[in-house]
């Protein structure tokens, strides 16, 4: 839990290190630390401890990967969370996802790591990489992806997706499509093919 936390941690600096200087970005989340704590002479010798945060505590991604949380787009700590998924999964080449973000206003805790089955530069994550998989197909970029130059990872499917042509329809059944197709878009389609 503290290895996980703390290297989200690091990620944070280095992408408030880059975001802080744009103009017009203002605060930037920040991954609260935590730390491991010894007490020998305890039933339960080993505990975590970190900074209580108060006030409103709110999930700006879930990462169960069931469920797509709508706060995250409503609110400008969310969507400067989704950015910040967005960078690190761009600097990582889409090996690596902080996910789970939640806590009170920019302050997160108890965030997980997603990563790519082998991992990425020897670390593993906590998180399945159906996570990174659901990030993928469900990321809409905002104004701060686009302050950062972070580059779209939908452009291509929603120019595939257009109802216009003849090719449209017979794209769902690529498999690539079907990965990446957000669940609402699909029903259409399953509906179409089911009375065929």
């Amino acid at each position: 839990e503290c290895y996980v936390q703390n290297t989200a941690r690091e990620y944070a600096k280095i992408y408030a290190a880059e975001a802080e200087p744009l103009e017009g970005f203002g605060e930037v989340p920040e991954i609260i630390p935590i730390f491991l704590v010894h007490r020998p002479t305890n039933n339960i010798p080993y505990a975590t401890v970190e900074e209580e945060l108060v006030g409103e505590f709110v999930k700006y991604s879930v990462r169960d990967g069931k469920e797509v949380n709508f706060l995250r787009r409503d609110s400008e700590a969310g969507q400067k969370c989704c950015t910040f998924q967005h960078w690190v999964y761009e600097k990582t080449n889409g090996s690596l996802l902080v996910t789970d973000l939640q806590g009170v206003g920019m302050k997160l805790t108890d965030v997980g790591i997603a990563t790519l089955a082998k991992g990425y530069k020897g670390f593993k994550g906590n998180c399945s990489i159906s996570f990174i998989e659901q990030f993928r197909a469900l990321h809409q970029c905002n104004t701060y992806c686009e302050m950062l130059g972070l580059k779209s990872l939908r452009s291509t499917h929603q120019k595939q997706r257009k109802p216009t042509s003849t090719k449209s329809k017979t794209l769902p059944n690529s498999p690539t499509i079907k990965k990446t197709v957000p669940k609402k878009a699909r029903e259409p389609r399953d509906f179409v093919s089911s009375d065929h």
